[in-house]
């Protein structure tokens, strides 16, 4: 039994290997010889230096790093504060409900999203046109100026993406002994300072876990902005994002190398950053 067991482990380990060899490895490797190569001829950091220059290249950083940063802290403090409120409800059905609805908008594309997301922020349509005539848009125009999109694309994906991870955090709170929270009640401690003390502290390993998925689908921005762009009829750009810009050299301008630099420049910084989310986050430390 142990034998067949550890057959069927290696046959998966095995069959994920080979598509992690085949669409993962060799593609970063081929992108990796395209950004240090023009014409098979290898030019050093030519296509970087060409990149950087690109006048595009510092808006497109700079308009993913205000989403990163939007998202990323909005992300951490709504879903932590959620999948408490949702795990103190002690109706389970109600409890149950509540995850259920915040779960639904995760089960809808990217795309057929950001479609909903369009009549949303049209004030002439939308179901909470008050709010945005409140905010001072009148036009969907207005809406999706540059200046708002950092907020917009991150409510946005909140909206898409924030549920999953609220029931992540749910699990991970009925993993905390249920001593330790009586023992907190005991030495009087009410529901705040349980949460600040000992509930977030103990979701540590959890919310970086989520922070380095997420700042590396964050990165990867490019439905949602190219959706809208065309959607605005170029209000929004359609060099927005990195990943945007590197489509752009790619298949408007035929630069694979352009692209490829970009692409590589992103997979770096997503590197670096995850393993310093990673270690300052614990995630490899026994409990």
């Amino acid at each position: 039994m142990e034998r067949a067991q550890r057959q069927v482990g290696l046959a998966f380990i095995s069959l994920y290997t080979v598509f992690l060899v085949l669409f993962g490895l060799l593609p970063s490797a081929y992108a990796i010889y395209l950004a240090f190569t023009k014409r098979n001829a290898f030019v050093g950091v030519a296509n970087f230096v060409k990149v950087f220059k690109d006048y595009r290249f510092l808006p497109a950083v700079e308009h993913v790093g205000l989403y990163l940063v939007v998202w990323l802290v909005s992300l951490i403090i709504l879903v932590v504060v959620l999948a408490i409120i949702v795990h103190a409800i002690g109706v389970k059905w109600l409890s149950t409900g509540v995850r259920f609805l915040y779960y639904i908008p995760g089960a809808l594309a990217g795309a057929s999203s950001v479609m909903l997301w369009l009549f949303v922020l049209d004030p002439t349509v939308s179901p909470v046109s008050f709010l945005l005539h409140g905010l001072g848009f009148n036009s969907f125009v207005e809406t999706v100026q540059a200046d708002h999109l950092p907020v917009t694309l991150a409510i946005i994906a909140f909206w898409t993406g924030a549920g999953g991870w609220i029931i992540v955090m749910y699990g991970a709170l009925n993993n905390i002994s249920r001593d330790v929270i009586e023992a907190a009640r005991v030495d009087g401690a009410g529901p705040i300072r349980t949460a600040w003390f000992i509930q977030i502290p103990l979701l540590r390993k959890w919310i970086a876990y989520m922070v380095v998925l997420s700042f590396a689908g964050g990165t990867q921005l490019f439905v949602e902005p190219r959706v809208l762009s065309q959607a605005s009829r170029g209000v929004v750009s359609q060099d927005y994002s990195l990943n945007q810009l590197a489509f752009l050299y790619a298949f408007k301008q035929s630069d694979f190398n352009g692209s490829a630099a970009i692409s590589l420049v992103l997979l770096v910084v997503a590197l670096v950053l995850s393993v310093i989310f990673v270690f300052r986050g614990g995630l490899f430390e026994r409990a």
